[in-house]
């Protein structure tokens, strides 16, 4: 008797990694779901790197959020918001959000030879600006003149806030040659605002720095209160598009992790997995940290709100925190410096007091 093959419940069968861009449904957001007054470039939803180069009073505010598409199987998007404006556009900026890939991670595309793949980028956006933008490829290791390499297409937002599936498709670089290593391969960015030198190159084409938003009129960061809302975002080897590419959690956020460990703040009064075992009056160090997964290099360490040093029923505050020498991507040491700090015996915790107190080890690109 013939036995019946039972399909597979596990992803493994349908999940075929198309998708180059991670979390792009921005379910996943450690660094937090409102990140506001933003006067610099940065990280908002995992992955997803806010840029601005050459701008003058731009303050930008990040938020995660539950408006999606209908109907499309979207929990959550990213939601920028412009909180002070750029009054005046310099001829030389460029204001835009997107993703820098790991360049091992391109190799079977192909790059710098005749069969170089092409690639289909499909996202959804919602923008109470409308009008025109560009969408930037740029290659940072290109080995032709010019040293770097950029492409960029349009792409219009026709009725003001109102969800719209774009779909572009961008041609292989067969040029230049994507290094195998853990920097960057390719840095996907969708143009917000540009200025008048790097609108008119020539569309559709690997070229110099004036390519890097031709086309692009609309100008999202000079309009007040701006909105712009981004989710189900897809880059893809080929020349068609297919549907979104969504991940259990779990792929999802170890793949984040390679990039951003988010340490602490997932409940008030939270003590971490590392022990005080060495003191002197104005230092104590902490170890060992394990991330989940092994991080893309040594990370570096920022701290948000306040994180304290407890022990004995007693927390010590203000303490400056890092590392201490030998850090690598699979594990580290921290320490906390204060001067005469008072904590007079070893054991001591590391303790998280709100879901706002925690540290993020940032390794990306």
């Amino acid at each position: 008797m013939a036995i019946s093959k039972i399909p597979s419940a596990g992803f493994q069968d349908n999940v075929k990694f198309r998708n180059i861009i991670i979390n792009g449904d921005m379910s996943i957001a450690q660094r937090g779901a409102d990140i506001n007054d933003v006067a610099h470039q940065g990280y908002c939803s995992d992955r997803f790197r806010f840029h601005k180069s050459n701008t003058g009073e731009l303050v930008m505010n990040f938020d995660q959020v539950t408006d999606v598409p209908s109907s499309q199987g979207f929990s959550n998007s990213l939601k920028l918001s412009v909180g002070t404006v750029e009054s005046a556009t310099a001829s030389n900026e460029l204001v835009g959000i997107g993703q820098r890939i790991e360049a091992q991670n391109l190799q079977y595309l192909k790059y710098g030879t005749s069969s170089a793949e092409t690639l289909t980028l499909c996202f959804w956006v919602k923008s109470s600006v409308t009008g025109t933008y560009a969408v930037l490829m740029f290659q940072q290791d290109a080995s032709s003149s010019p040293d770097r390499r950029y492409y960029s297409k349009t792409f219009t937002i026709s009725s003001a806030n109102t969800w719209e599936k774009k779909t572009i498709q961008i041609t292989g670089n067969q040029d230049d040659t994507i290094a195998n290593d853990n920097g960057i391969g390719l840095d996907f960015r969708i143009i917000l605002s540009a200025g008048s030198s790097l609108t008119s190159g020539s569309s559709g084409a690997w070229g110099s720095s004036t390519n890097s938003a031709v086309g692009q009129t609309a100008n999202f960061s000079g309009t007040s209160s701006a909105t712009f809302f981004l989710t189900g975002i897809q880059l893809e080897a080929g020349t068609s598009a297919s549907d979104f590419e969504f991940l259990p959690v779990d792929v999802n956020k170890n793949r984040c992790l390679r990039y951003c460990f988010k340490h602490g703040g997932e409940a008030s009064t939270q003590y971490l997995n590392a022990q005080g075992g060495y003191y002197d009056a104005n230092y104590i160090a902490f170890g060992l940290v394990s991330p989940p997964v092994p991080m893309r290099s040594a990370p570096s360490l920022t701290v948000n709100g306040t994180v304290i040093v407890h022990r004995l029923n007693t927390d010590y505050t203000g303490w400056t925190w890092g590392f201490i020498s030998g850090v690598q991507s699979q594990s580290w040491f921290v320490s906390a410096n204060k001067s005469s700090h008072g904590v007079t015996a070893q054991h001591s915790l590391i303790k998280c007091a709100t879901t706002s107190d925690f540290f993020i080890y940032d390794s990306e690109l």
